[in-house]
């Protein structure tokens, strides 16, 4: 798990590759942004899907996304900020059909993901 550090240089990043026009990469740095985030609200506030992950050893989309439920009750609109970074990871990066502007939408709400932690 990364550090709230280590989240923001990985959106430094993200930035650089969108401003050379690298969108699936750009998109790819920004989930992961995500991801991170996520793991550290989930241990943060002990949510349920902490314990699946230590019982099989790594984190997977379903339990992403029972985390993101559990946390939903905490912090009020984290699911859409979620489906954001989801967009970009499966439409940015393993599709490739996200556009520069349609990233730079999405970006916000990954940046504002982060900024919960």
């Amino acid at each position: 798990m990364l550090t709230k550090d280590s989240i923001k240089k990985l959106l430094k990043e993200a930035d650089e590759l969108l401003s050379k026009g690298d969108v699936v990469q750009a998109s790819e740095k920004y989930y992961k942004a995500a991801e991170e985030a996520i793991k550290i609200l989930s241990y943060k506030n002990s949510v349920n899907a902490v314990s699946k992950v230590n019982r099989i050893g790594h984190w997977n989309s379903k339990l992403y996304f029972d985390a993101v439920e559990e946390l939903e009750n905490l912090y009020h609109g984290i699911r859409s900020l979620w489906i954001s970074a989801w967009l970009l990871h499966i439409e940015g990066f393993h599709e490739a059909r996200l556009s520069k502007e349609n990233i730079q939408h999405l970006k916000s709400d990954v940046e504002k993901l982060v900024e919960l932690i």
